[in-house]
């Protein structure tokens, strides 16, 4: 594919989703997911302990929410969001200029070779984002570069699939009784930074140092009521139906249903979650 920025020969297939068909989705629903994460998003800016001067960096910021709350957390400093999605970052633009958010900017950009200032940020976070990378090395030691010595990164990504219920619910579901294998857990994808191990040879690694874990679990919400849920659901996991004949598909939209309402509440449809908060700082 012809690549409208410098990217990484590695993030190629991520760049293909990203600023293709799953970017557009995540996008045009940029509110529904910032409300599903809406739980997670508060423990990890309570985490990020932004100061009013800060120089803070979005890696994988999507349509802009973190970046936003970052900015004025930091009214004297600035943030920055990157992300791989031209189609989340014009969201992400227009959401600042309407909330008239003056000091967050948003660039199209593989964060894993982006020539970020040298020692220019206080502050690396990522809500989620930070699990993608084909080449997580080359990646965070490329961000490290642009964090001060004594800065801090601060990321939240899941904890492994099974404590997941969210992910093992509904992809069971979709699977229609089918044998389907779990990611490679050093793949580019949702679980990649779970094992805390492998994340403390990464970070320590590429420039930082003992990285601190912090569990936290929360319900994600996926819809006000079970056919709400289904149509958004559909939409975001609506691959795992290739392969079905006719009646598999029946049998997966019907076992959808059935754990949708299961799971429907008086706050809406909500899973269990289980997510690090995973805090270092720049060596």
């Amino acid at each position: 594919m012809t690549c409208p920025i410098p990217i990484a020969e590695s993030n190629v297939e991520q760049m293909r989703a990203w600023d293709g068909d799953e970017g557009r989705y995540w996008a045009e629903h940029a509110a529904r997911f910032d409300a599903a994460i809406a739980r997670h998003h508060r423990h990890l800016m309570e985490a990020a302990a932004i100061a009013s001067t800060a120089r803070v960096l979005d890696i994988g910021c999507g349509a802009g929410q973190t970046t936003r709350d970052a900015a004025r957390r930091a009214g004297s400093g600035s943030a920055l969001g990157v992300d791989l999605s031209s189609r989340m970052i014009a969201v992400a633009r227009r959401c600042a200029e309407r909330e008239g958010v003056v000091n967050a900017a948003f660039e199209q950009a593989d964060a894993q070779v982006h020539p970020f200032p040298p020692r220019f940020f206080d502050l690396a976070l990522s809500r989620t984002g930070a699990m993608f990378f084909g080449d997580p090395v080359a990646a965070f030691t490329n961000i490290a570069r642009g964090v001060r010595p004594g800065g801090r990164l601060v990321l939240l990504a899941w904890q492994p699939a099974p404590r997941n219920e969210w992910i093992i619910a509904l992809s069971t579901a979709l699977a229609a009784g089918r044998d389907l294998p779990p990611p490679a857990p050093d793949a580019p994808g949702p679980f990649s930074l779970s094992e805390p191990e492998r994340v403390h040879d990464l970070l320590t690694g590429t420039g930082f140092g003992e990285p601190r874990f912090t569990g936290v679990t929360e319900p994600m919400r996926f819809g006000s009521d079970v056919e709400d849920a289904f149509g958004f659901i559909l939409g975001l996991l609506g691959w795992m139906l290739q392969g079905l004949d006719d009646g598999g598909r029946a049998r997966a939209l019907d076992a959808l249903r059935t754990s949708l309402a299961a799971h429907h509440t008086e706050q809406g449809v909500q899973y269990d979650s289980a997510a690090w908060l995973i805090a270092a700082d720049r060596t």
